[in-house]
């Protein structure tokens, strides 16, 4: 015979799922982040060697006996010279904002650019520095994506703000194509 008793009815817990471990974002989600101060320097330096190669190649006409030849170095010197001074202002319209679905990134003073990376479209998070920014501890983040035409470079970040971006991207990225 069994006894009679009953038995308490509580139904065994469900085993929990596990939630994905919390990515530890470089920056506030939403803000708009600007790129470092120092990326001037690396700007002018670049525009400095270009505008200076090209204004003594446009001596070219002078050298062979043009009378009117000096007109070109001139207006080539002073786009050049123009060029270099807007540089700070151009730097600090550049900015990124991570958001929940993408990546927004702007640039551009007259002519503005925006663009937004989803983060499940991303195929290629690089990390790249020319012999200035390396001086200056600078490096360029660039995203590829399937499609030619959003291929995003953000110049300026400090190494460390790259890497740990770089690895964030990354790592959201898996999840969101994970779930494609």
């Amino acid at each position: 015979m069994t006894d009679p008793t009953p038995v308490s009815e509580t139904p065994t817990p469900a085993p929990e799922t596990p939630t994905p471990a919390r990515i530890e974002l470089p920056v506030e989600p939403g803000e708009w982040q600007r790129v470092s101060p120092k990326y001037i320097v690396v700007d002018i330096v670049g525009w400095l060697i270009f505008g200076g190669i090209m204004t003594v190649a446009s001596f070219t006409p002078v050298w062979i006996g043009w009378s009117f030849g000096w007109i070109l170095p001139v207006v080539l010197g002073t786009i050049f010279l123009l060029v270099i001074a807007f540089t700070p202002r151009r730097v600090r319209a550049i900015g990124y904002a991570l958001r929940d679905d993408d990546l927004l990134f702007r640039r551009g003073i007259l002519f503005q650019r925006f663009v937004a990376v989803p983060y499940g479209r991303m195929q290629l998070v690089d990390i790249s520095r020319g012999p200035v920014a390396r001086m200056l501890g600078l490096a360029e983040l660039k995203f590829v994506t399937a499609a030619a035409s959003s291929g995003v470079l953000i110049p300026g970040l400090p190494l460390e703000r790259a890497e740990q971006l770089r690895d964030h991207l990354v790592a959201v990225a898996e999840t969101r194509r994970a779930g494609l």
